[in-house]
């Protein structure tokens, strides 16, 4: 008989799938690494298992214990999905620029959740950041993960994701591209194939309002390139430990606009039904087309599933108050 002993034993190997009508006018060969198979619908199931099992091994979390950790919702519901297997309580804090799509499924896995400003500093008392921390302190047997700078994220990709596209496209990948929030998987997945082949780009994708793209271009941690946006999930007002700027080639910025209108189309041409940053991806490959050539093999990661946007991106009286569409 063939069956896994847990949900856990069901996380990774997710399928390459061709992108076909929105790679038309593309001059290489693109491939989704498509991350919605993982059982909690996105790639932070990865990290989520390495992670704790990890402060397990060294004795930051222990048995009976509860795990606090900021999310923007994907890696709360794969730390919820190993706290139930293992025995573990959760909190999960996010910011209320997150759909309540996130959090009502981070309630239905048994989290407790709590809502903070987004509109805030990082250092802000009121930070999902800071909140994070002071709970974590102030609750007795508790383990804050801080993925953003937990290295056991970057490490999870490089052990698992690398090598699942490296194998899956017989060594044959010339590009990676993916959105870029804690940094674990463009490093991770990033250190990997460059130590498997040099030559592989690696291509981060940004948001504007976020401070990744010039900081990588210039080394200059510039305030004045941060500002609210509503793409979900990539880019960050902070440097996360986890983003190892010397593996990334370089960055593309996307619109919140852009980011919203190409998700739609993933669905609708595609048949693809993602999350928000896989339209800021796929818009993300088209601006780095002229790096492409006829024989290249690009992989783009899509990171989550779209049942948690149904409220917002799916929602044409939600683009349409946005002015994303007429």
């Amino acid at each position: 008989m063939e069956y896994a002993e847990n949900i856990l034993g069901t996380i990774g190997n997710t399928p390459l799938v061709k992108i076909n009508k929105l790679a038309e006018d593309i001059p290489a060969l693109v491939l989704a690494k498509y991350e919605t198979f993982n059982p909690g619908n996105s790639v932070k199931d990865r990290m989520a298992v390495k992670m704790i099992e990890d402060a397990e091994a060294d004795g930051r979390l222990k048995p009976g214990g509860t795990i606090i950790e900021g999310t923007s919702g994907n890696t709360g519901m794969g730390l919820a999905l190993v706290a139930i297997v293992k025995g573990y309580k959760m909190i999960c804090v996010i910011s209320d620029k997150q759909s309540k799509e996130k959090m009502d499924i981070l309630r239905a896995v048994g989290s407790e959740v709590i809502v903070c400003p987004t509109d805030v500093e990082p250092d802000d008392p009121r930070s999902y950041y800071s909140t994070s921390k002071r709970l974590a302190e102030e609750t007795p047997n508790s383990w804050y993960v801080n993925q953003y700078d937990n290295l056991s994220n970057r490490k999870a990709h490089y052990e698992s994701t690398g090598p699942e596209i490296w194998k899956q496209t017989d060594g044959k990948v010339t590009h990676f591209v993916v959105g870029v929030g804690t940094g674990g998987t463009i490093s991770g997945v990033g250190k990997y194939l460059k130590e498997k082949n040099p030559d592989i780009k690696i291509w981060g994708i940004d948001t504007y309002g976020s401070v990744f793209k010039k900081y990588h271009e210039t080394g200059i941690f510039d305030e004045n390139e941060i500002y609210s946006y509503v793409t979900e999930g990539i880019g960050e007002d902070i440097l996360p430990k986890n983003v190892d700027f010397d593996i990334i080639d370089g960055f593309t910025k996307v619109t919140d606009k852009d980011a919203a209108v190409w998700t739609q189309k993933l669905s609708k041409e595609e048949g693809f039904f993602l999350g928000n940053s896989a339209g800021a991806a796929m818009k993300g490959v088209h601006q780095l087309k002229e790096h492409f050539k006829k024989d290249d093999v690009v992989v783009v990661l899509f990171h989550d599933h779209g049942s948690r946007y149904v409220g917002k991106m799916y929602n044409d009286d939600w683009m349409r108050k946005m002015g994303y569409i007429d």
